[in-house]
């Protein structure tokens, strides 16, 4: 605990810590997740929520913080590498995907339903 409280001291600050309040706020509305102070990765995930957002509120305040903070620089990191996300959480493959990575494996016979029995 004592080093996570030396890396976050700047906590300790009142108006940091209504950004980032006001941060964890806009991020529990639009992505459902309720991030907490005592995580140990707590800037990581405001650097990627904020990344995936589309609330100009949520872009600005982040914004507004790593200028005030220096080390939340760091902690804006690579995004990760899922391809699409839906309120923050992995979603599968769309239609189009699933037929593409269908087309490349050996094509398969189309079966003709005609009331209910195969045809041809």
């Amino acid at each position: 605990m004592n080093s996570i409280t030396s890396e976050r001291s700047w906590l300790f600050d009142p108006d940091l810590l209504k950004l980032v309040h006001q941060c964890r706020r806009l991020i529990q509305s639009e992505f459902g997740v309720k991030l907490h102070y005592d995580e140990a990765n707590l800037e990581q995930h405001l650097a990627e929520y904020a990344s995936k957002t589309r609330s100009r509120q949520l872009i600005h305040t982040w914004n507004a913080l790593k200028q005030r903070v220096p080390e939340l620089n760091a902690a804006e990191g690579e995004p990760s590498q899922v391809l699409r996300t839906y309120r923050g959480q992995p979603i599968r493959a769309g239609r189009r995907e699933r037929q593409t990575e269908k087309s490349e494996e050996e094509p398969r016979p189309k079966k003709r339903i005609y009331r209910g029995q195969v045809v041809g």
